[in-house]
């Protein structure tokens, strides 16, 4: 909620953190300026790479209170423009799993220790980055909420994994200690509205907290405004407002 008699501000910039191995990664960071305390969100890239989106995803969570931090999953192999980035990448299979979940520890462990952290952090990531978001709070305990925003190949069969991506996180729920809200497209191809059945069954089975909502109409990627033939309106201001109800409760 803002108040129109209350002051605003916001800091905003590309800075370093240290990510798996101890790792020097580049990481995209928003917070709002005064004293606190407030609570972190760690923002997975997706698979066409840290583009401009994300850019200003990260400052609208940071608009909305919270320190938020987008790193550079993809820095390792490239730097240059986002769409070339991605390419390289994706030609290369991706990022290894095992290195994700180490620089979201990193960084995990970034927001914590911030003066103003109220000492909660959560994860949110699209696509690719919603799988990973859900992968590593299967391997990480410090995580407070998770956002999966239509993330492919959380459930997989043994034909799809890869040497990247040895695992499919759905397998690892029991590990889950965070409350997960999943945001999902009905006309998706990836994740399959069979696909979410089935997460959503591991997840009750394993009694994990959860929430799940899905948009007739909508296919993957309906958040991203600056694609047209992608962007769904009615259902991505809906699916913003779970989303900030969903943190304010989990890590306010």
């Amino acid at each position: 909620m803002i108040n129109t008699d209350s002051y605003e501000g916001m800091l905003a910039e590309t800075i370093v953190v240290r990510g798996n191995n101890g790792d020097l990664i580049h990481a995209y960071q928003a917070r709002p300026l005064g004293p606190g305390p407030f609570p972190g969100v760690l923002l997975f890239h997706h698979r066409p790479g840290w583009d401009s989106w994300y850019r200003a995803t990260t400052r609208l969570f940071a608009a909305q209170g919270y320190w938020a931090l987008s790193p550079d999953l993809y820095c390792r192999i490239a730097h240059g423009s986002p769409d070339d980035v991605g390419a390289r990448a994706r030609a290369e299979g991706g990022v290894p799993d095992d290195q994700v979940i180490g620089d979201a520890a990193g960084c995990i462990e970034f927001l914590k220790g911030q003066p103003t952290s109220n000492g909660k952090a959560g994860l949110f990531g699209t696509c690719s980055g919603g799988r990973h978001a859900y992968l590593a709070a299967c391997n990480i305990e410090d995580v407070d909420a998770v956002v999966d925003c239509w993330g492919g190949n959380i459930v997989a069969d043994d034909d799809t994994l890869t040497p990247m991506q040895p695992i499919a996180p759905a397998s690892l729920t029991e590990s889950l200690n965070a409350p997960v809200l999943g945001i999902f497209g009905n006309d998706d191809h990836n994740p399959t509205p069979a696909d979410v059945d089935e997460l959503e069954e591991i997840l009750r089975s394993n009694r994990k907290e959860y929430e799940f909502h899905r948009y007739d109409g909508a296919g993957h990627g309906f958040f991203y405004h600056d694609r047209p033939s992608s962007y769904r309106a009615e259902a991505a201001v809906d699916g913003w407002e779970k989303i900030w109800t969903f943190l304010q409760d989990n890590l306010a």
